[in-house]
């Protein structure tokens, strides 16, 4: 049944409410798999640290945000799928289960929850700019809390030394990623 208004179909039917939900949804989780993977590749290899600085986490962060929790956590997943197959995705082009395995894996398997909280968050009723700033740095907070759970494996140093190689150099380029999300999604809003 279509309605109309001064020339305007505003009733569509149902088949095409359910295509244009499911390409719509579709659509963002490849938009936001293809940008993890072009964040994967604008890096910077620090020299005394086995991980990399990638663009990753802002579209990470983005994903959850823009998508909402369960669309950015799969977009995530999907991201991951990827490299896990042998599609070289990942920073500097590496690809495998064994990259997921290595020193820089526990930040990429971050990427899913890291996600799913900030668009969880970003869901709630309130989305004034600190509010999304928090919802972002609690997403970089889990990134974090998974890349040294990992890192801790192969690094054999005590928490400080760890803390210098898999977080420190990370803080202010972070900081500055999560600035450019929350103003680049209050952005999408408008």
């Amino acid at each position: 049944m279509e309605i109309y208004y001064a020339g305007r179909r505003i009733y569509r039917t149902k088949g095409e409410i359910i295509k244009s939900f499911f390409f719509t949804k579709i659509g963002g989780i490849c938009l936001f798999i293809i940008l993890t993977a072009l964040g994967a590749y604008i890096y910077i290899p620090l020299p005394f640290t086995p991980v990399p600085l990638t663009l990753q986490s802002f579209f990470v962060l983005l994903s959850g945000a823009v998508l909402g929790p369960w669309l950015g956590l799969l977009s995530q997943l999907g991201y991951l799928g990827l490299g896990m197959l042998g599609i070289p995705v990942f920073s500097g082009g590496r690809a495998g289960l064994l990259h997921l395995l290595g020193p820089s894996g526990g930040y990429l398997w971050g990427f899913l929850f890291a996600s799913w909280g900030a668009g969880k968050l970003v869901y709630k009723k309130r989305r004034n700019t600190f509010f999304l700033f928090a919802s972002f740095l609690l997403g970089t907070f889990i990134i974090y809390l998974f890349g040294l759970s990992q890192l801790r494996l192969f690094i054999k140093q005590n928490l400080l030394s760890l803390f210098s190689k898999g977080v420190l150099p990370f803080i202010l380029p972070d900081f500055l990623k999560i600035l450019l999300a929350t103003y680049a999604y209050r952005d999408l809003q408008k």
